[in-house]
């Protein structure tokens, strides 16, 4: 009898914590509708992991999780924190006061790491503050629905001899009951709080009417497509483009009120522009492949879109910058982000001729909120990590002595031209083709260099020089294709490319951290 009364009474008090877990969550919800969405504990304990996670740790998500990263991370943010919660219920069942102060120091800090992101301030401590406070409160409360009655004594004889509490069972019920009921509102009041202020947003990105281009993209030519099966399409729709950031909540902003700094060394007419400042601007519109550094060999962080926007050149000229082969005195541009991420790229490479913009459109269409809307940089020939700045508020100019961007600061390169690198789409690996022709495709890339020649192998053979696809331009990958008279067993299939300067793409097996993953990308197959 004893046993059971603790067992059930244990379970209560993590029950309790549970509860209490839930309602400092939903009560942090609604103030950060108020305050912004991003200083949600959640969000902003995330975001500090992130930050303070070693570059194999990230590496290891987006190789497992892919574009999923986040979510996996938030799912297990939550998890910790129900385990938390319950061992606090428990804790609070014994030294009830201990129990409500441990939930107010995850809360603070939940503040700190609020405050501590690169884009925080003091007010993104509230949601947590408040949102502990409730918690510590129901913790406190439910908790006392356990231990206000006395110790009683089993029955004479029950051969227990054990004391075990009477606790108020209904009235348990009922506080938890309450406090859930009024939590799931709060909370269901905060996300439409949310969803009402990044109406707005929405609804600047619908309104937004793309300009026809000053300077439009050369048709693509015919035959650029191989339209085979399995093969990547040349233009990557904008639902499936890759996605690597940490943003952990997408930040949704309002065209009207976007503004972006120009300022710095040698910086002789500081600049703030808006959307529509820019587009009265001349207006490019080019084909660009974009490439994340975080590609493994053969992998899908890679694609190919027609973007539209402003020559960045352009705006630094106008500013009275000057590159430092112009001798101007800065070498670095750092673009930041309305999330607080900082993306150093070579001020050089911006205005040295090639399409470096300030990208506003992409594949016909306003930026999505994923990919940077309203405004982002593009630069060909770099890797996002030092060129793709998204949602991009502010550029300085500095040099690469003076600051270290984000990434930098985690152990990648300063510098970091694109690879030349190559895949195979179709045969799949693993795949079981018959014998006979099998069409062996996939795409090349070397974005300002381009592509001059693709080869494939079978078991380490001879190589084979592939059909290329027609080029579009130096700055977009390239189809090909290679007809391979397949025969029954296993068989390994390699591909390697040369770009547009004749070097070809080097064996050399190597990860992704400092500056790109190289070696040669492989699929093995059972013709049958």
């Amino acid at each position: 009898m004893a046993h059971r009364s603790r067992a059930a009474l244990t379970a209560l008090a993590a029950l309790g914590g549970l509860v209490a877990g839930f309602c400092s969550l939903a009560a942090a919800e609604l103030v950060s509708a108020l305050v912004r969405p991003e200083a949600g504990p959640v969000t902003a304990v995330g975001g500090a992991v992130i930050d303070r996670s070693p570059a194999a740790l990230k590496e290891f998500a987006v190789r497992h999780f892919g574009t999923g990263d986040k979510l996996a991370l938030e799912l297990g943010i939550v998890v910790l924190l129900a385990v938390f919660a319950m061992a606090v219920g428990v804790l609070a069942l014994h030294h009830r006061r201990t129990g409500s102060a441990a939930v107010l120091l995850f809360g603070a800090v939940g503040a700190v790491a609020a405050v501590g992101r690169p884009e925080g301030s003091a007010p993104d401590a509230l949601p947590s503050v408040v949102g502990a406070a409730v918690g510590a409160g129901v913790l406190f409360a439910l908790t006392g629905r356990l231990t206000t009655a006395p110790p009683r004594h089993p029955a004479s004889g029950s051969g227990s001899g054990e004391a075990y509490r009477a606790f108020d069972r209904r009235g348990f019920v009922i506080t938890a009951a309450v406090a859930t009921m009024v939590s799931a509102g709060a909370g269901l009041l905060g996300r439409r709080l949310t969803s009402s202020v990044q109406a707005g947003a929405t609804a600047s990105r619908h309104d937004l009417v793309l300009p026809v281009p000053d300077s439009p993209a050369p048709a693509v030519p015919a035959g650029t497509g191989l339209n085979i099966r399995g093969l990547s399409p040349f233009f990557t729709p904008n639902k499936d483009f890759y996605r690597v950031d940490t943003a952990l909540v997408v930040p949704r902003l309002d065209a009207a009120g976007w503004r972006l700094r120009i300022h710095g060394e040698g910086v002789a007419r500081p600049l703030t522009v808006g959307l529509h400042d820019l587009l009265r601007r001349e207006i490019i519109e080019r084909d660009i492949t974009l490439a994340c550094v975080s590609n493994e060999v053969g992998g899908a962080y890679i694609g190919n879109a027609r973007w539209l926007g402003v020559g960045l050149a352009d705006l630094l000229r106008e500013a009275g910058v000057r590159p430092p082969s112009a001798g101007g005195p800065a070498d670095q541009l750092v673009a930041r982000s309305v999330d607080g991420m900082t993306i150093g790229t070579p001020v050089e490479a911006v205005m040295d001729g090639r399409d470096a913009m300030l990208a506003l459109g992409m594949n016909g269409e306003p930026l999505p909120f994923a990919h940077g809307f309203p405004v982002r940089m593009v630069v060909p020939g770099l890797y996002g990590y030092v060129s793709a700045c998204k949602w991009i508020e502010d550029i300085e100019l500095t040099t690469f002595d003076a600051y270290d961007a984000y990434w930098v600061r985690r152990s990648w390169a300063q510098q970091a031209p694109v690879k030349t690198e190559s895949r195979i789409d179709t045969p799949r690996s693993l795949a079981s083709p018959k014998p006979g022709t099998v069409p062996v495709a996939g795409v090349a890339w070397a974005q300002h260099r381009g592509i001059s020649r693709v080869e494939v192998r079978v078991d380490g053979g001879e190589w084979h020089t592939a059909r290329l696809a027609a080029a579009d331009n130096r700055d977009t990958w390239r189809q090909w294709v290679w007809e391979w008279p397949a025969t029954s067993g296993r068989h390994t299939i390699e591909v390697r490319a040369t770009d547009g300067t004749g070097a070809t793409q080097t064996g050399r097996r190597a990860g992704t951290v400092p500056d790109g993953a190289t070696g040669l990308h492989s699929v093995v197959v059972d013709v049958s």
